[in-house]
């Protein structure tokens, strides 16, 4: 039976990982998401888990203890932001590329410079190529609901690949709003009990770990861990099915918000998708055909879905919390426009940066992007394709 209860986002990621009750959890602190393993220290401290709580002096040091606890068959998890992520670079892609199935609890935020503590996502889209699976959260009910869901996805033996649950920010990560939290129970049986059959540092089949890949090997292994990655986005719709089974909460790929006939779409990722839901509500009171599409899983990128969600509209527009510096976009919009390319999509598209370094998103301002949207309509081109929104030129 649901609990309700009124938690940040960082809280109720803590709550999530008491639930899941993991082997191993290496931590090392760093604004905004210090509070998820403050909180489980507690837990620890408490004797509410089993987990082995292990302070570092480091994030390469949290992502490397991860790595050799995951490659030892134990269920290992940590959390950061920013640059803690950046200073984890080289572990990410051992992670993935040893196709091992941990999580990291990213809390996103701007990385440096100038020094900046709050949200945007150029630290998760900077490591978006790493070969880790990345989830999306636009509140503290999906960052709980995304984070129990988080090792049936990683552990299913199709995948094995490491997972990245994101958050924004302050924004939901120190947020409070109401949420229903499972029973202990209920998630510790959805997730269930990790016991590998075949790990790294399995003592009963020794095996050298990490050796160097002459050219005769390395592609082969690179064409097997993107076969898990193919293999991920069917298994995030199994495990949404049986979570939407026990919690009653319905996820996908992604979120198609009043796209039944819109003929006007915004593409975004994370908490602003909550602002422009009631841009999109106050245009539809005026009779006008406004959509949202949120992404949720960005990595595999669900591009053939993505195209068909935005088959039937004029105008799109793609916005970026993170600049690409390809003088023509972000990420998203990299992707998305790729997607509708590939489709043959007649839809006029534009990609939009926004929200850096925590700027603020408003309802005007989502209403103002579907207002040039129609102008674009009108005059039958997009114009500018790569714009900034908000921005002091």
């Amino acid at each position: 039976m649901a609990k309700r209860d009124r938690l940040s986002g960082n809280e109720a990621v803590a709550i999530a990982l008491r639930q899941i009750n993991p082997d191993v959890f290496p931590a090392f602190p760093i604004t905004p998401s210090t509070e998820i393993p403050q909180y489980f220290a507690s837990f620890a401290a408490n004797g509410e888990v089993d987990t082995e709580f292990i302070p570092v002096e480091s994030e390469h040091s949290s992502m490397s203890a991860a790595i050799g606890a995951s490659a030892a068959g134990a269920r290992a998890l940590t959390v950061t932001s920013s640059c803690g992520l950046a200073y984890m670079w080289e572990e990410l892609y051992i992670a993935a590329s040893n196709r091992l199935p941990l999580a990291l609890a990213l809390v996103n935020r701007a990385l440096s410079g100038p020094i900046n503590i709050n949200c945007d996502h150029s630290d998760s889209m900077g490591a978006r190529d790493s070969g880790w699976i990345q989830m999306y959260a636009e509140n503290n009910q999906e960052a709980y609901d995304n984070m129990v869901q988080a090792f049936r996805i990683s552990e299913h033996k199709d995948v094995r690949l490491p997972i990245m649950i994101c958050q924004d920010g302050f924004i939901t990560s120190h947020a409070v709003e109401n949420i229903e939290l499972l029973e202990d129970e209920e998630v510790k049986g959805f997730v269930g009990e990790y016991e590998p059959e075949n790990y790294l540092l399995n003592p009963e089949c020794p095996m050298a770990v990490g050796p160097y890949s002459v050219t005769d090997y390395y592609m082969e292994a690179k064409r097997n861990q993107a076969e898990g990655m193919r293999n991920a986005e069917r298994v995030v719709l199994e495990t949404a099915e049986e979570f939407a089974k026990l919690s009653g909460r319905k996820y996908g790929l992604f979120e198609a918000y009043r796209m039944e006939d819109a003929d006007r779409a915004v593409v975004m990722i994370g908490s602003a998708a909550g602002t422009t839901k009631d841009a999109v509500d106050k245009l539809r009171e005026k009779g006008e055909k406004a959509g949202l599409l949120k992404i949720r899983l960005f990595r595999p990128f669900p591009a053939d879905a993505i195209a068909d969600a935005l088959k039937n509209v004029k105008a799109v527009a793609i916005m970026d919390r993170a600049e690409g510096y390809t003088n023509h976009g972000g990420p998203l919009g990299a992707d998305v426009m790729s997607a509708l390319f590939r489709a043959r999509s007649k839809a006029l598209a534009v990609n939009m940066i926004y929200g850096l370094g925590g700027r603020d998103v408003r309802v005007e301002d989502m209403e103002q992007v579907f207002v040039d949207l129609q102008a674009m309509i009108d005059a039958g081109d997009a114009g500018e394709t790569y714009r900034y929104m908000g921005i002091r030129e």
